[in-house]
């Protein structure tokens, strides 16, 4: 199980799985919508504000209408009452008053609407002043049609003063209204800056947060790849999430235990053939050795040039036995370092002296240069590392070819260069040239195919002795470095 140390925000995203959605297209769909209530709750409180101001508009212009037009009634029943006074009193004849009292009826329910609308304290005050003045003039005129007066005189002055000042004051109701609205219009506009103020963080706190729990299993499941990816195999996968996320989890712990699985078989089969190879392979050096050593007879020419092939060849095929077995060991992580005193100089000599037949083959000349130092390595490891290093140098050297081995001690390290000056490595092979069973572009004619597993069993056994195996700058041909500590602390 990939195991994390536990966060408060781990805790917490726990807490929140157990209310989440458990798919991951409705854990996106929970994520727009949750970010977007605030959003539209604004957007609500702005539409119901603008629309309260458009009603309270609706309302503050029927008003404003209504006022405006009974004044202009009141202004003109008013002159008409004062015109049936006068016409009355230039002919003399009080019979045309009753013309008076009808028009000041419709007054009077002018005066009445008027009233029954919301009116400034000055509108009011002069409708009561329009009310004393017209109260005034009809006991007048009554008290002329009831004495039958030849002549007569009403004052409609204070009414028709009144009138027109109430008309001019028609736009005062509008004014109030207007600033009314124009207080919630602010207030509105100053809410719904409040409420993005306070929103944009909860939406973005949200949106990060959902961000969070879509991209965590993301993560994991790109960890538990790339994992899978570089061989690590022995970690169960577990990812946290939604449901469908969980199951694709189960899905690469499924193909994780099939690759085990496989490997286990591969390393099985491995082992299998190459001890099934070694016992007849055993059996033909064997029988080489006794042709050579003339024991079945005197060799002539020919016959002793076949030997030597023979013997040529079940070196070469014994060493690929060895890399398989090698590489075995490795994968199933069963490598013990045996660690002792080595003399370095005597331990590289020996190296190329197994390396005569294939160095003679090839013309090729070794130049050594090691000063005398002891370190402590496992012997037969170490041997193997340079005879691999060895082998892949012989194997792309041109015939007549030289061949470097330099050893420098540095501090409490060794550096062991290994240089050829053959065709060198193509660019395109030098992050791979350390796999596994890959073989590079520019190999060499003329020459039996390897296993391709030379340098990463050398590699591994570098590792595995505290050191390191790269391949190093040089300008002509290829250049292998081993760094490796003389007398390392602790024994692995």
């Amino acid at each position: 199980m990939f195991f994390h140390r536990t966060r408060p925000t781990s805790r917490l995203i726990k807490r929140l799985s157990a209310w989440l959605p458990k798919s991951f297209s409705g854990l996106i769909l929970a994520g727009f919508l949750l970010a977007s209530v605030p959003l539209m709750l604004s957007l609500m409180y702005s539409a119901a504000s603008i629309n309260k101001l458009a009603q309270q508009n609706r309302q503050v212009v029927y008003k404003a209408e209504q006022i405006a037009h009974f004044s202009r009634l009141l202004v003109d029943d008013a002159t008409t009452m004062e015109h049936n006074v006068k016409l009355s009193s230039i002919l003399a004849d009080d019979s045309l008053l009753k013309n008076y009292f009808q028009n000041r009826e419709k007054f009077r329910e002018t005066l009445a609407d008027l009233g029954a609308l919301p009116l400034t304290p000055q509108q009011i005050q002069l409708l009561q002043k329009i009310d004393a003045a017209d109260s005034a003039i009809f006991q007048n005129v009554k008290s002329i049609a009831q004495s039958h007066q030849s002549e007569w005189h009403v004052d409609f002055s204070p009414l028709m003063d009144a009138t027109q000042s109430f008309l001019n004051r028609g736009d005062a109701p509008i004014e109030r209204e207007v600033s009314a609205m124009q207080d919630m219009a602010d207030q509105a506009n100053s809410v719904i800056v409040w409420l993005l103020i306070a929103l944009i963080p909860l939406v973005v706190l949200l949106a990060f947060g959902f961000s969070i729990l879509i991209a965590r299993p993301m993560r994991q499941i790109d960890r538990v790849i790339r994992a899978i990816g570089n061989g690590n195999l022995s970690n169960a996968v577990s990812i946290e999430g939604p449901q469908d996320l969980q199951q694709l989890g189960d899905r690469l712990d499924w193909m994780r235990l099939r690759l085990l699985e496989i490997e286990e078989q591969k390393s099985t089969f491995l082992q299998h053939v190459s001890h099934e190879l070694k016992t007849p392979l055993t059996s033909i050096r064997e029988g080489t050795n006794l042709l050579s050593e003339g024991i079945a007879g005197e060799l002539n020419a020919n016959q002793t040039e076949i030997v030597r092939i023979l013997a040529t060849n079940s070196m070469q095929l014994q060493k690929r036995i060895e890399d398989l077995l090698n590489f075995s060991a490795l994968q199933s992580e069963k490598v013990v370092l045996l660690k002792q005193k080595v003399a370095l100089k005597s331990l590289l000599e020996l190296v190329v002296r197994d390396q005569y037949l294939a160095i003679t083959n090839k013309s090729l000349q070794i130049e050594l240069s090691c000063p005398d130092v002891t370190m402590t390595c496992d012997e037969q490891k170490f041997r193997i590392i340079v005879d691999n290093l060895l082998s892949n140098a012989i194997k792309y050297s041109p015939p007549g070819g030289t061949i470097k081995i330099r050893a420098t001690e540095s501090g409490s390290k060794l550096r062991l260069d290994v240089i050829d000056f053959g065709s060198g490595i193509d660019s395109m092979d030098k992050e791979k040239i350390f796999e596994a069973f890959y073989q590079g572009r520019r190999a060499p004619q003329s020459h039996i195919k390897g296993t391709g597993l030379g340098l990463s069993i050398a590699r591994e056994y570098a590792l595995v002795h505290g050191g390191t195996l790269e391949l190093a700058e040089n300008e002509e041909g290829t250049c292998f470095g081993l760094t490796l500590p003389l007398n390392p602390a602790e024994t692995l």
